[in-house]
């Protein structure tokens, strides 16, 4: 156990999705002290400049949510861009943390280092034992290195580096751009854009049939935080929720929600991704922690936020 009371605490990417949650988190904890450095200060692909930074900052802690990010037509459209930004983020952010003495680093991962057909749920124990799934191999390439780096350092150093593997997320200041989001923002921007443009047809890419796990992130920034307090070990640790829709319920979950009573299309020309993602995250909820946000209610929340997004 460790207070994160009274601590400097680096919250890398506090402008993303996680980072942003991350912050929400920890302004309740008592008199500590988040840092944060804007991507236009601070290129943490130079890691002389982000060692200088932490050097200068002297974080006790570090949340490492920093990461090029986006949906499968992103990663196939662009994967020198995710795999070498991604390396080079994770560098330049561990060894400074590393140079600067840093108390405890930690490194957010993804559910897609896991093989394509992993047993289900998947545990840890998965990682590296069969192909990944090609449509997002590069990112997760990358996280993986992340990984092995982390378990690096504390076996060579001693140093308390650990890495958790969040699910599928969703949440405020989630990306609602049609090319460049994540299934649960694109479901909804698709679906609240049909609603409002009085269209009654929304197409869905791939079968439909693949199940997902989502997590809402305010419930993963909890999570996160009673991790850096409870847990001080190598490998990955996962993240999850437990709640596992289709990729067609989750569009007639949305569509219910949201008022809008059209008809779905398939293209089954498009890919479906992995057939099944549901991480055991049974390591974690034996620690006691437990999710507090049902996704009904989430999707509510982001169907709104939405709305208001694209009204703006």
């Amino acid at each position: 156990m460790i207070s994160l009371e009274g601590k400097r605490i680096w919250v890398a990417g506090h402008r993303g999705m996680v980072g942003s949650a991350l912050v929400r988190r920890l302004s309740g904890v008592p008199e500590v002290k988040i840092l944060t450095a804007d991507s236009r200060d601070l290129d943490l692909t130079d890691r002389a400049a982000t060692t200088a930074w932490v050097r200068a900052q002297r974080p006790d802690l570090v949340f490492m949510a920093a990461a090029r990010v986006g949906g499968i037509l992103a990663n196939n459209e662009r994967p020198v861009d995710f795999l070498q930004d991604n390396l080079a983020i994770e560098l330049s952010t561990i060894a400074a943390a590393f140079e600067a003495g840093v108390e405890k680093f930690m490194l957010l991962g993804s559910s897609c280092i896991y093989p394509k057909f992993a047993a289900q749920p998947i545990q840890e124990s998965a990682l590296l034992t069969a192909p990944l799934e090609p449509t997002n191999q590069w990112y997760a390439i990358a996280k993986i290195a992340g990984v092995m780096l982390c378990d690096a350092y504390r076996q060579q150093f001693g140093r308390s580096f650990i890495s958790t593997m969040p699910t599928n997320l969703y949440g405020p200041n989630d990306n609602f751009d049609p090319l460049a989001s994540h299934v649960v923002a694109a479901t909804i921007r698709k679906i609240v854009d049909a609603r409002n443009a009085g269209r009654n047809r929304v197409t869905i890419w791939g079968s439909g049939s693949p199940l997902r796990e989502f997590m809402h992130v305010d419930d993963l920034a909890d999570a996160l935080v009673f991790l850096m307090e409870r847990y001080d070990e190598a490998g990955p640790i996962n993240v999850g929720s437990g709640q596992e829709i289709s990729v067609l319920g989750l569009h007639q979950l949305v569509a219910e929600l949201s008022g809008w009573q059209g008809e779905f299309d398939l293209d089954r020309s498009k890919p479906d991704g992995t057939p099944r993602k549901l991480m055991d995250s049974s390591r974690l909820t034996a620690l006691g922690w437990r999710r507090r946000i049902e996704l009904r209610d989430g999707l509510r929340q982001m169907i709104d936020i939405c709305g208001s997004t694209i009204a703006v």
